[in-house]
């Protein structure tokens, strides 16, 4: 398979979990905003650090497309979904939160929280730096502490890129995002292995061996 097959491949739709239960402990959604704004304040508020009561669960999703839904239907105000944004948190059980300080109420994510929208490259060389743009306007630049990972798709057998945000959050590279960064591909050695990959900061994020393309490209 070559490089450009593999972004192809990919697939954005991952199985959807069962529905979680929709808690009674809150206020429906405009309560939700009035605390998400008091928490946020400027800039992205330090939820890491919140240890607020566990509240119930109310019924927000986030489609492996990045559309946010309440009670079924779309949260069709952007700057909405871009507060909530702010006060996500996966958590070490694996499941997503918005915290405030007062309280935490789990949501449902069908894949990741974000999607990867746009990307930029600077500089060249060893010294090229992959910057990405979600879709609630984070930018994140690709390092050490905000790694790329590939996983493997089971139903396709193509790669799902992801990047690392902040916490746990990690953002979906898009499909045509995907083609752009397989561009910047290159080859080389990794434990004794030839990997194909992509660099940044100085870090070389391997996606797959380049043994698996001989023939392919």
């Amino acid at each position: 398979m070559t490089p450009v097959e593999m972004g192809r491949t990919m697939t954005a739709n991952a199985p959807q979990p069962e529905a979680a239960p929709v808690g009674r402990s809150t206020e429906g959604l405009a309560a939700l905003e009035q605390a998400a704004r008091a928490a946020a304040g400027r800039g992205i508020p330090p939820v890491e650090r919140w240890n607020p009561a566990f509240c119930g669960d109310l019924d927000i999703r986030i489609a492996a497309d990045g559309t946010w839904y309440y009670l079924g239907s779309p949260i069709g105000r952007k700057p909405l979904v871009r507060l909530f944004s702010t006060v996500l948190r996966k958590d070490a059980d694996g499941r997503t939160y918005l915290v405030t300080p007062v309280e935490k109420i789990g949501i449902r994510v069908d894949d990741a929280p974000f999607l990867a929208v746009e990307m930029a490259v600077g500089r060249a060389g060893d010294e090229q730096v992959i910057g990405f743009r979600t879709n609630v306007d984070d930018y994140v630049e690709v390092d050490a502490h905000h790694p790329l990972r590939f996983e493997r798709e089971p139903s396709s057998g193509g790669l799902k890129p992801y990047v690392l945000v902040r916490g746990r959050l990690e953002a979906l590279v898009t499909r045509a995002v995907f083609y752009d960064l397989v561009e910047l591909g290159e080859e080389r050695e990794v434990g004794g292995a030839r990997m194909f990959g992509v660099r940044s900061h100085g870090t070389f994020f391997p996606m797959a061996s380049a043994e698996s393309l001989e023939g392919l490209r």
